[in-house]
């Protein structure tokens, strides 16, 4: 551990280590959680996985930036993209991005942004399909959040259509890229990608949900609030009136409900995994462990509905542990998975309720929701890739583990 804070406090000591090192000693500064999954994965795809993981946080980094303007934000993702696709001006970018930075962005952000240009040099090691898939998940996140970055989310997002698409544009899309790499590592895995790629997305979608119930408190205290006043209209609450001392049947109602949600995209996340083929268990367990923590902290907010703070449901380090010795020691049968997964979620869903909507089907015109001073035509492009029947949100910069999340998945 020092030898990485030493690293990261010199970026150009962090420079002379190898490619692997160096990615290595970034996750560890930004991601606790993907420090420890990441490496999981087999050789194969660890460096692509991992490079993935760090141009998603720069992504990240700039749309939670508070002193950049939502023009600024535009400004710097666009260009990103392109650094991205073509990995020129890196240098350009950095120096330019760098010195905008607040106090409010982790260090370990700090150093990731003046470092960039060997991440980006990383990506365009990798070979062309695997570079067209980090590159369109950058872009579709690039794209889609700084619009509701930009919205005034203090009463919530009006429906959960809504909160599909913002999950979609933070999680989803890392879901479809890392099956793209999978796919691209196994020819096996590639016979089943039509059907991952759409579990894909509602494997993120578990994930994210999980991370915004946990959130809610610390969320907002930021004046934000990321739950959808549809499901909550429906058991009579209004979102105007939350607060940590909110303690009403209503409102907990409509936190079982959403966990019932969730649960149902965990049940598509087991799915996922159980398609991977049972001896690639450095994949299995990369996905196992995200969705067995994602499972236990939604049963606990389901045992704490009156929770006002995510300490009161973070998992506590055995239960990390038992996740993982549990993929170690079933991961390969999808039969003791099925069995695990319904023991563990017992009580998530709610009886006798089902969400449906009109809607659900219509991909609406995302130009609407459009910041001002930013034009429609900037933001279109993502709404051709939507499924609102099931998108999904990513995991915010916590971990389950710690507190919320990158995309997470």
């Amino acid at each position: 551990m020092s030898a990485t804070r030493i690293s990261l406090e010199n970026p150009k000591l962090l420079n002379q280590l190898s490619d692997d090192d160096f990615q290595a000693a970034l996750l560890e500064g930004v991601s606790r959680t993907f420090a420890l999954t990441i490496p999981q994965l087999p050789a194969g795809l660890y460096s692509a996985v991992a490079n993935a993981y760090l141009l998603c946080r720069i992504t990240d980094t700039i749309e939670d930036e508070v002193s950049l303007s939502p023009r600024q934000k535009q400004y710097f993702c666009a260009e990103f993209i392109n650094v991205v696709k073509t990995g020129d001006n890196s240098e350009a970018f950095a120096v330019e991005l760098a010195p905008l930075l607040s106090e409010q962005t982790i260090p370990a952000e700090h150093t990731l942004i003046h470092v960039l240009p060997r991440v980006i040099q990383i990506t365009h090691t990798f070979e062309p399909d695997q570079i067209a898939a980090l590159a369109g998940c950058v872009e579709t996140m690039a794209e889609g959040m700084p619009v509701f970055q930009a919205l005034d989310l203090h009463d919530g997002l009006a429906t959960l259509d809504d909160m599909d698409k913002y999950c979609y544009y933070v999680a989803g899309c890392v879901g479809e890229m890392l099956t793209k790499l999978f796919c691209h590592y196994s020819e096996a895995i590639a016979q089943h990608k039509e059907e991952l790629l759409s579990l894909s997305v509602s494997f993120g979608q578990g994930l994210q949900m999980t991370n915004i119930l946990k959130d809610i408190w610390d969320d907002a205290e930021r004046g934000v609030c990321w739950l959808p006043q549809d499901i909550f209209t429906e058991t009579g609450f209004d979102l105007k009136n939350l607060s940590p001392e909110t303690d009403f049947k209503n409102f907990r109602k409509g936190l079982e409900r959403l966990i019932s949600i969730a649960h149902g995209h965990l049940s598509d996340a087991l799915k996922y995994t159980q398609l991977i083929p049972a001896h690639e268990t450095g994949i299995r367990n990369f996905c196992l462990w995200a969705l067995g923590m994602a499972v236990l902290t939604l049963r606990k907010i389901r045992q704490h509905l009156d929770f006002n703070h995510s300490d009161q449901v973070k998992i506590t380090r055995n239960s990390v542990k038992a996740t993982i010795f549990a993929a170690k020691v079933f991961g390969r049968s999808n039969a003791m998975l099925s069995l695990l997964f319904s023991l563990t979620s017992r009580g998530l869903k709610t009886p006798d309720w089902h969400y449906s909507t009109l809607s659900s089907a219509i991909v609406p015109d995302i130009a609407l929701y459009a910041p001002e001073g930013i034009p429609p035509a900037s933001v279109q492009s993502s709404a051709s890739i939507l499924d609102t029947s099931s998108c999904v949100h990513t995991p915010g910069k916590e971990d389950i583990p710690s507190s919320q999340v990158d995309p997470n998945f």
